[in-house]
């Protein structure tokens, strides 16, 4: 009878620990299962900052902790707009398509030394269509080149460098290719401008 006593005791504990076992692993496995870090959707946080190119929002939420991200990058220096930025990107691929980044970089930052300047058209597009004299100021906009472009991964980045403020231009405002420029012309690049370096099959000037 004793006997029978204590086995009933014992198999009664061992079915309470068994429990509070199974309570605690589900505890555990919802635990495991949240997700460590969310992204914010827009639609869910109304006035979010969303990101100019992945669409993505610029705030990150982790708990109740809130961390905006846009002190780890670096901020634009130009707002462009999105006609602006395409034609900035198709000019640099035309004019240097197979030049290296810093080739790149210098082109388009021609093109945004010719926007800031008073001499020149005040946006990009207006700065790569311009004329002078019946004849466009970039040759691949005159041969149909420029329209048929495709923008490379390597030239985004390049543009994106320059938008974010990396000048190597030293303020240059034109640049030249003297082995395919006409000589005529070249030689009013010469005589008219002021030589400041070479980079790639590019000659960059600035005005006197």
């Amino acid at each position: 009878m004793y006997k029978k006593f204590v086995m009933q005791l014992l198999l009664f504990n061992m079915m309470v620990l068994s429990g509070w076992f199974c309570l605690k692993g589900v505890q555990a496995n919802k635990l495991a299962s949240m997700p460590a870090f969310n992204v914010d959707s827009a639609a869910e946080r109304p006035g979010a900052r969303m990101d100019r190119f992945s669409g993505m929002p610029k705030r990150a939420a982790s708990g109740q902790r809130v961390v905006d991200y846009t002190v780890m990058e670096k901020e634009y220096k130009y707002d462009l707009s999105q006609a602006d930025y395409e034609a900035l990107l198709k000019i640099v691929q035309a004019e240097a398509g197979s030049e290296d980044e810093a080739g790149r970089m210098l082109v388009a930052g021609v093109v945004m030394n010719r926007v800031n300047s008073s001499r020149f058209p005040d946006t990009v597009t207006e700065v790569v269509m311009q004329k002078e004299n019946g004849v466009y100021q970039f040759s691949p906009v005159g041969n149909g080149s420029y329209q048929k472009v495709k923008v490379t991964q390597a030239t985004i980045n390049a543009v994106e460098r320059v938008l974010k403020g990396e000048d190597i231009t030293q303020g240059a405002l034109y640049f030249a290719a003297r082995k395919s420029a006409d000589p005529g012309k070249m030689r009013w690049f010469d005589n008219a401008l002021v030589k400041l370096f070479e980079h790639g099959g590019h000659e960059f000037f600035t005005g006197r």
